[in-house]
């Protein structure tokens, strides 16, 4: 009998945006206890409490648990200051202040401490789009990868994708994360979000799927990706 084919949906941008909260809220208070989290709420703060609330709220209506009431007073007066933008540049924004604060504050310990939140992250999501191909029989090969993927690639992406055997490459000429992290000055934080996010979703998704990422919007203008997946 064939297995009828179930149809996975892409996780929203709220979703995404809490569950890199999640990570950036374990990793930071982990190692930095009660002024890891008044660091993150000052990160809120300058991103927007009520702009905050309004991701909690949606994440929370689609079924994610997150940690932004444990931050969130439970009557806000203030109005959303990023509602026009589009999903993707309030992820930047909400990453961008809090690991702002953060790095700021411990240099370079900070730094590593917000790249290992992304790297949870990555993981994570790869552990999960390793999941939506095996709920469909198939492998977690490089050549179902791209087709399970957890997030949506809006217009407001433009890239080329080369696909060959056990090899995935990507070139992207335009990103809505990378360019609001350039628009606001931010590049410094967002970074630390580039270096780690591809190869750690790879990781997660299968251990031989390796991941050089050897251009930076931030950097060069484009992104450019070379997945393999090593014997």
């Amino acid at each position: 009998m064939t297995q009828e084919k179930l149809i996975m949906k892409a996780f929203s941008m709220d979703v995404i945006t809490a569950k890199m909260f999640n990570e950036l809220h374990l990793s930071i208070t982990k190692t930095f206890n009660t002024q890891g989290k008044s660091l993150i709420l000052k990160g809120l703060e300058q991103f927007g409490i009520k702009d905050a609330e309004s991701i909690a709220k949606k994440a929370t209506a689609e079924g994610e648990n997150h940690y932004f009431y444990d931050y969130l007073p439970a009557h806000i007066q203030d109005i959303e200051q990023h509602a026009e933008l589009t999903p993707f540049a309030r992820f930047s924004k909400l990453f961008a202040e809090i690991t702002k604060q953060v790095v700021d504050t411990f240099g370079e310990e900070g730094e590593q401490v917000v790249m290992k939140a992304v790297a949870n992250f990555g993981e994570n999501r790869g552990r999960g789009i390793a999941q939506r191909a095996f709920a469909n029989g198939l492998e977690n090969s490089a050549e179902n990868y791209l087709s399970n993927y957890d997030m949506g690639r809006s217009d407001l992406f433009e890239y080329e994708t080369i696909q060959k055997e056990n090899e995935i490459e990507q070139t992207f000429t335009k990103c809505p994360l990378g360019q609001q992290w350039a628009d606001d000055n931010m590049g410094k934080y967002g970074i630390l979000y580039c270096r780690m996010i591809d190869p750690s979703i790879a990781k997660g998704y299968n251990p031989k799927f390796e991941v050089e990422h050897d251009q930076y919007v931030l950097k060069e203008g484009q992104c450019h990706f070379q997945f393999k997946m090593k014997e």
